[in-house]
C-alpha cells in the first residue's frame, strides 16, 4: 500500500494488504463499531479547510482518552501513519492524512471539569472553543484565545497550532493558557507535562514543545486551562478610513498613548470591497472604498469611559466615520463585517492562498504597501485584513486553478511576499501553524541549524516517524495540489 504523498522514508515502505488487515483487525477486536472504513467516513476525514484530499484507509473515533494509548500501541508495531483530527479547521493542511494510514477522531472527548477555586478547568480536546467560553461565562470566568472558527474549532486543534485570535492584542495566545497536558506518545505510552497548578517547574518543559507541534509529537488527551475573570462590560466601535496607510497610523498612535484594547481588527479597502459587492450595500453609508478598523474595549463601567473618551480623541483626527455598537446584536453585526470578508473574497477567484503572517506593529503599513505593489506586479487580488493589535495580518493571493498562468503568477507571488515578510523581521505564521501550507517556506524563516534541531526532537519523540508524517519538514506546494469542492460546517 503507498502512502500517498508521504515523503517519511520510514512510512513510505510499502504496507502490504494482508499486513494492514490485520493491524484493523486487531484494532476493531480492541474498539468494536468505532474503526470506519466505509469510503464515506473515509472521504469525510481526508480533507480540512484547505481543501486538499489524502483518503486514509480507515477512521478511528474514541470514546475515552486512554483508547489513544491502545491505537498508538498498534499503530506504532505496525508503523501505521496515524493523523489526528478534531473538527478539521485547520487552514493549512494539519489535519489531512497526506500518508493515508489511520485518522484518529478525538470530537468526542467533550468532558469540561472546573476548579472555580483555583479558576483552572481540565477539558478533552474534543471540546469547542465557544462552547467552552460559553460554559465559564457562567461563572464569571474567561477563556480569551477564540480563533475567528471558534464555534467549530476544538480546544486539542488549538493547542495543536497555538491559536490566537482576535483578543490576542490583549490577552495573549492558546500557549498562555495552557498549564498542563495528558497524553499519549507515538508508542502508546501515558505522559503527563506539567499538572493543573500555576506553578511548575519539575524537569524540562516538553509541555510547550507540544502546543503548537501540530500533533507531530504527541497525541493530547486531557489540558489544563488557566481562565481570568470575565470583563465586566465591552464597547465596540467601528470605524472608516481614507486609506490603509490612514488605519495602521492610528492603530500605532492607539497603541503609543498606553490603550490596550481587547480587539482590534484591520481591513483594508479590497476584502472591504468584496464584502460589500456580496451584500449589495456599502459597510459605511456616503464612503465608498474604505479601510476599517474594529476596535473593542473592555473593563469595569469606569475604566469603560475613560477607554473610550482616549479612544475618540485619536480616532477623531483620521476617521472619517464611527459605527458605535451600543447592544450585543450591535457588536455581532459589525463583526459580521469583518467574518464577510474571507468569503466574500471568493467573488474575486474561485482559490486563495491564505497567509497568516506576523510583522513588527509599526511596520505593519510596510507590509500593506507592498501587497499593493504584488497586487500590480502578479496581476492578481491580495486583500489583507487581521489583527493590527499585534501585527498578524492575513494576506490572500486569489487566483483561478483552472488557469496555468494564474497558478504560476499565484505561486511567484506567495514567495516574493513570505520572503519580504521575514526581512521585514515577520514570522510566516503567526496562529495557522505550517502543515502542508507553509512547509516551502520554513527554509526562508529558520536555518538548516534550527531545523535540524526540530528534527531531532521529532525523532526523539516518534522513532518510526508515524504521527502525522508529511507535514512540516517534508516538501509540498500546495498550488500543485487539485482541492476538493466540499462544503463545510462554517461555509456559509
Amino acid at each position: 500500500m503507498r502512502f500517498g504523498h508521504c515523503y517519511i522514508s520510514r512510512v513510505n515502505q510499502k504496507i502490504s494488504e494482508a499486513k494492514m488487515k490485520r493491524a484493523l483487525g486487531q484494532l476493531k477486536r480492541k474498539l468494536p463499531g468505532r474503526v470506519l472504513t466505509d469510503l464515506g467516513a473515509r472521504e469525510q476525514a481526508s480533507v480540512d479547510n484547505l481543501r486538499i484530499s489524502f483518503v486514509p484507509d480507515a477512521v478511528i473515533q474514541v470514546q475515552k482518552g486512554a483508547e489513544v494509548g491502545v491505537v498508538l500501541k498498534l499503530a506504532n508495531e505496525y508503523g501505521i501513519p496515524v493523523t489526528a483530527r478534531g473538527a478539521g479547521s485547520s487552514a493549512t493542511g494539519s489535519a489531512v492524512p497526506v500518508c493515508q494510514g489511520w485518522v484518529l477522531d478525538l470530537s468526542l472527548l467533550k468532558s469540561i471539569k472546573l476548579n472555580p477555586f483555583s479558576k483552572i478547568v481540565t477539558v478533552e480536546p474534543g471540546v469547542l472553543t465557544e462552547a467552552l467560553q460559553t460554559k465559564m461565562a457562567r461563572y464569571g470566568l474567561f477563556y480569551p484565545p477564540d480563533p475567528s472558527s471558534k464555534k467549530y474549532s476544538t480546544i486539542g486543534g488549538n493547542i495543536a497550532c497555538n491559536a490566537g485570535g482576535m483578543h490576542c492584542v490583549k490577552y495573549g495566545v492558546t500557549r498562555d493558557y495552557v498549564l498542563g497536558l495528558e497524553g499519549y506518545l507515538a508508542n502508546g505510552a501515558f505522559v503527563e507535562w506539567g499538572l493543573p497548578l500555576k506553578k511548575f517547574v519539575s524537569g524540562l518543559n516538553l509541555r510547550d514543545l507540544w502546543i503548537g507541534s501540530e500533533g507531530t509529537l504527541g497525541i493530547v488527551t486531557k489540558a489544563h486551562l488557566k481562565l481570568i475573570p470575565l470583563p465586566e462590560k465591552r464597547w465596540m466601535g467601528m470605524f472608516a478610513f481614507k486609506s490603509e496607510q490612514s488605519a495602521l497610523a492610528c492603530v500605532t498612535r492607539l497603541l503609543k498613548s498606553g490603550l490596550l484594547p481587547s480587539m482590534c481588527e484591520f481591513l483594508d479597502r479590497q476584502s472591504v470591497d468584496c464584502a460589500e459587492q456580496l451584500t449589495g450595500r456599502p459597510i459605511f453609508k456616503g464612503a465608498s472604498s474604505v479601510s476599517i478598523l474594529i476596535i473593542e474595549l473592555d473593563g469595569s463601567s469606569d475604566q469603560l469611559r475613560q477607554q473610550k473618551k482616549s479612544l475618540l480623541e485619536i480616532t477623531k483626527k483620521t476617521a472619517l466615520d464611527c459605527v458605535e455598537a451600543k447592544t450585543e446584536k450591535a457588536s455581532e453585526a459589525i463583526l459580521k463585517v469583518r467574518r464577510l470578508c474571507s468569503q466574500a473574497m471568493y467573488s474575486i477567484a474561485d482559490t486563495k492562498l491564505n497567509e497568516d503572517v506576523v510583522v513588527p506593529i509599526e511596520r505593519q503599513y510596510e507590509l500593506i504597501r507592498y501587497t499593493l505593489q504584488l497586487k500590480k506586479e502578479i496581476g492578481l487580488a491580495t486583500p489583507t485584513f487581521g489583527h493590527a493589535g499585534d501585527g498578524n495580518l492575513h494576506v490572500h493571493i486569489m487566483y483561478n486553478r483552472s488557469s496555468a498562468s494564474e497558478r504560476k503568477r499565484a505561486e511567484k507571488g506567495i514567495l516574493k511576499l513570505m520572503k519580504f515578510v521575514v526581512s521585514l523581521g515577520g514570522s510566516i505564521t503567526g496562529e495557522h501553524g505550517i502543515g502542508l501550507a507553509k512547509v516551502p517556506f520554513m527554509k526562508l524563516q529558520h536555518s538548516k541549524e534550527a531545523i535540524k534541531a526540530m528534527q531531532a526532537v521529532k525523532q526523539a519523540l516518534d522513532p518510526k516517524g508515524i504521527l502525522n508524517p508529511g507535514k512540516i519538514f517534508h516538501p509540498f506546494e500546495v498550488w500543485k495540489h487539485p482541492t476538493v469542492d466540499k462544503k463545510m460546517p462554517w461555509d456559509h
